[in-house]
């Protein structure tokens, strides 16, 4: 965060660029520390987008790790805008023993420490924290601001909705610049106490040995097992075809792992019927979908408990309400609904 202090103060925009990991973490709540606000940046977008997306928000810094150095430096460069290399978690101190006598570098870290909490106190609930970018199927890609207080009711709603809790760990293997990676696989667990595993690009062989490691055939539990996993459809799709290559014996033990998770869920786009029952029949799991959007996050889910309908996204979450009402456009009936987010 030293870094992003000397990026225009209070406010500034800060664009983070980083495969799923620690680091990136890192760079988000070093941002919020320094009071200056987060936009994750695609690994996937095209420079032409990038260099929409950092003049449109005004980033002031870019935070990346070394394999997105080359790039990024030559990007930051084009929009006159400061880079900084995050630190690997490999250079983070090991814990400090209270009982020995603090180093210089120590005392300099609580001191960076006191001007951190310094920076909090100044920092109000509806103050920007975070820009996400929308898809951009429509046009160029749209930011939308989240404040303190939003993430703060988002991770709340979301942990009650789905029983977030400490002894959940979670295997991440989604993008870190959508909602769906950022608040449901990520900051709604950290704020439960969660553990978050990254698993910093999908793999079907990764995913399906993860949960064998978590549960053994022997009918005993790692004591790191995954126990929430969240995915997109077609990561189940490409789970199943991974499942149907196997052998009888492999396909035996994969099924066994998988039904020993407390929840699996899925959204981002709809999820096919056949896809829902198929994956029902190997895991056992009847995944729970929900509704979310760039704009709001979630608002809309399947119960964690009790019945989850088919092809539908569910009620609304805790202090959420949606309305809905219809217009004509043409001779067509068009429904619209609007949402009201409580405390965001």
């Amino acid at each position: 965060d030293s870094s992003v202090n000397g990026a225009k103060g209070c406010g500034a925009r800060i664009g983070i660029v980083a495969k799923p990991s620690p680091e990136f973490v890192a760079g988000i709540f070093g941002t919020w520390l320094s009071g200056g606000v987060a936009v994750p940046l695609a690994l996937s977008y095209p420079e032409v987008e990038l260099l929409h997306v950092m003049n449109d928000s005004d980033i002031s810094m870019v935070l990346s790790t070394k394999e997105h150095h080359g790039i990024m430096e030559s990007i930051s460069t084009k929009c006159s805008t400061r880079y900084s290399l995050l630190p690997t978690v490999e250079s983070i101190p090991p814990k400090i023993d209270a009982q020995e006598p603090l180093s210089s570098v120590v005392t300099s870290s609580v001191s960076s420490l006191m001007a951190e909490i310094d920076t909090l106190k100044k920092i109000k609930g509806d103050d920007p924290a975070l820009i996400l970018y929308t898809s951009g199927t429509t046009g160029k890609p749209k930011g939308v601001v989240h404040t303190h207080e939003g993430i703060l009711s988002q991770v709340q709603i979301l942990t009650e909705a789905w029983g977030y809790q400490s002894e959940d760990q979670f295997l991440h293997c989604l993008p870190l610049h959508h909602v769906h990676g950022l608040f449901n696989a990520l900051f709604a667990p950290l704020y439960s106490g969660s553990v978050v595993e990254f698993l910093p690009k999908f793999s079907v062989r990764g995913v399906w040995q993860r949960w064998r490691e978590s549960y053994p055939n022997d009918g005993s539990k790692n004591d790191e097992a995954i126990t929430v996993f969240t995915g997109v459809p077609t990561v189940y799709t490409r789970l199943l075809q991974g499942y149907d290559s196997m052998n009888p014996d492999q396909q035996s033990a994969c099924s066994y792992a998988a039904k020993q998770l407390r929840l699996m869920m899925c959204g981002s786009s709809a999820l096919p019927s056949p896809l829902m029952k198929r994956w029902q029949e190997v895991t056992g799991h009847r995944l729970l979908e929900r509704y979310g959007m760039t704009e709001f996050v979630m608002a809309l889910s399947n119960p964690l408990h009790g019945a989850r309908k088919e092809g539908t996204v569910g009620k609304p979450l805790p202090r959420v309400e949606v309305c809905y009402d219809s217009i004509v456009v043409r001779n067509i009936v068009k429904l619209i609904y609007s949402v009201l987010l409580h405390g965001i």
